[in-house]
């Protein structure tokens, strides 16, 4: 089964090695058809601390790196 990939904003990197990201979806509501805006806030791993709040990101899945981080973030050594 494939890694999920998501792209979104750093919200917070005040923890060492840690970024907060904040990833917004859009999808149309099945009974009204209106588009609906959700978005969900991810703890990812930056063993780098290259991410600063602002930067666009992408996160993939990854095993568990703790109790609440199971992302990294994809720079272009990881891909392939």
């Amino acid at each position: 089964m494939p890694k999920r990939v998501l792209s979104g904003v750093v919200v917070s990197d005040k923890c060492d090695k840690t970024l907060t990201v904040k990833v917004v979806r859009r999808f149309m509501h099945p009974l009204y058809k209106k588009y609906i805006t959700r978005s969900k806030k991810y703890a990812v791993h930056d063993p780098l601390n290259e991410g600063k709040v602002g930067d666009s990101v992408r996160i993939i899945e990854s095993k568990p790196i703790s109790k609440s981080k199971t992302w990294c973030v994809l720079t272009d050594k990881t891909q392939g």
